[in-house]
């Protein structure tokens, strides 16, 4: 539908997709959509995993970390926006201590086309991983003592034992971990649209805040709508691709 926020909507068929497809922001939207998925999915997962497997019960005070880790999770975001925006910006505090160090100023993160999506990706990461992390540490926990015990006394090292006996034992766990973090970052909106309004120009809009601006900006939900159908197929297909390759790798039981 040709549908407008205020006015008379009218039958579209195929329209909204065509003008989608056709409009050269959409196309990048999508890019940044895809490059920030492909930043903060294996950021995520890895930091994650790794302080996971830092946690083990041999670690004094581990509650206290699980908890000063998951923190950022449960902090609003505007709240973690203002404090990184302060970190950001000139003579902020990254400006600051290289300024001091070493004698160089930082670029301006916000405000450079270079520089604006990673520094998103880096407070997302920051914001994130701690939900992850104690999904991990809670399956590392759940690995049988006498499986590790047994690789241990054949002469497994740490490394050995970390993949080939403790990794396929949480794999379901990563698999899930990996499912959601992976949705989620396709629906990122509130750190781009909070952090820098989707600029400079449009390097840093992503697919839901195109939606939006398109639905209640532009007043066009219609087009709004569409866009929504392509993140939806987009989430799906990829989705189903996990789920066929989960066989490969997740072992159950």
């Amino acid at each position: 539908m040709n549908w407008p926020l205020i006015g008379e909507r009218s039958w579209d068929g195929f329209g909204n997709y065509s003008q989608l497809f056709a409009d050269p922001v959409f196309r990048t939207v999508i890019l940044n959509t895809v490059g920030f998925v492909v930043l903060y999915v294996p950021l995520n997962l890895v930091i994650s995993l790794g302080l996971a497997a830092w946690l083990t019960p041999r670690i004094r005070h581990r509650q206290i970390f699980r908890v000063l880790f998951f923190i950022p999770t449960v902090t609003p975001i505007v709240a973690n926006v203002v404090v990184w925006r302060m970190l950001y910006q000139p003579d902020g505090l990254i400006d600051a201590t290289l300024q001091s160090t070493v004698g160089a100023q930082a670029p301006n993160f916000l405000a450079d086309e270079k520089w604006a999506m990673f520094a998103i990706v880096a407070m997302s990461v920051w914001q994130g991983f701690g939900y992850n992390m104690l999904i991990f540490s809670a399956a590392l926990d759940a690995v049988p003592e006498n499986l590790v015990e047994a690789a241990q006394l054949d002469g497994a090292g740490p490394w050995q034992t970390f993949w080939r006996i403790k990794f396929p034992a949480i794999s379901p766990s990563v698999f899930f971990a990996t499912m959601m973090t992976l949705i989620t970052s396709f629906q990122v909106f509130a750190q781009p649209f909070l952090l820098t309004k989707g600029g400079p120009g449009t390097s840093t809009e992503t697919l839901v805040q195109y939606i939006y601006n398109t639905g209640f900006q532009n007043q066009q939900l219609g087009l709004a709508s569409a866009g929504a159908w392509v993140l939806f197929v987009i989430i799906l297909g990829i989705t189903a691709v996990q789920f066929l390759g989960q066989k490969r790798w997740v072992h159950y039981g």
